[in-house]
């Protein structure tokens, strides 16, 4: 099975949780200990060794702040 890492451009995430709702194995999710600096909440990743690099993230999200890249 394909495995991916994810980054994501912290300053520009909106907090929005759409990438959460849209993950097919769940890992993603509104981290309320973490914050950017316009007062966001970020999203933070509960397990990167479960993404699948499906980027069903990235497509959805409307900031574009999120990178998938497919790893071995």
């Amino acid at each position: 099975m394909k495995k991916g890492k994810l980054t994501f451009d912290d300053e520009a995430c909106k907090g929005c949780e759409l990438c959460t709702s849209f993950c097919p194995v769940n890992i993603l999710y509104l981290d309320k200990d973490r914050m950017n600096s316009n007062g966001y909440r970020l999203i933070s990743v509960t397990d990167m060794d479960k993404c699948i690099a499906c980027a069903q993230c990235a497509i959805v999200c409307p900031d574009s702040v999120i990178t998938v890249e497919a790893i071995d």
